[in-house]
């Protein structure tokens, strides 16, 4: 079986985790099979429209799985495990991770305007921009500090510090 690796991204609302982990996707995927999962802690995303079949069905409790020529969507009632859901997936080289700060996965926090130190517990890096005024923070050395706008320097990081699962 390949080596296959995972890293995560944390952050407060709208610091740009979700900018990131797009532009360092569409870069890996030239090169790579990636994968993402999205945490939702407060169950605010919705995937099946109410009245269509995919909803009627998820309505059930049931496991539902929609099939097309161009795609598989999983819609699942019951909470999953980081193995779980990586057992689904199979097929990746990338696992880019949004949220879930619990996980043991190397852990890249992003931050704007303001760094909160309470993240620097279960980060390996900070990512910034020039917003941050870096003098008011005692980070501590452990941390690695990245550019929240240099992509390629991000996934320089995330290539030697991501975990193979």
């Amino acid at each position: 079986m390949k080596k296959r690796y995972a890293v995560a991204f944390t952050g407060p609302s709208n610091s740009g985790k979700t900018t990131l982990i797009e532009k360092v996707s569409m870069e890996l995927i030239k090169s790579h099979q990636v994968a993402i999962i999205k945490n939702d802690p407060k169950d605010k995303a919705h995937f099946d429209v109410e009245g269509k079949d995919s909803y009627k069905f998820s309505q059930t409790g049931a496991e539902v799985v929609v099939t097309s020529p161009y795609r598989t969507t999983y819609l699942s009632k019951r909470e999953k495990s980081l193995d779980d859901i990586v057992d689904m997936l199979s097929e990746f080289d990338y696992l880019l991770v949004e949220g879930l700060k619990t996980l043991p996965l190397p852990r890249i926090a992003i931050f704007r305007n303001q760094i909160e130190e309470s993240y620097f517990e279960y980060s390996e890096a900070i990512a910034v921009d020039d917003s941050v005024d870096l003098s008011k923070y005692d980070i501590p050395t452990d941390i690695d500090l990245l550019d929240l706008n240099n992509r390629d320097e991000i996934i320089e990081w995330i290539k030697r510090n991501a975990k193979e699962i």
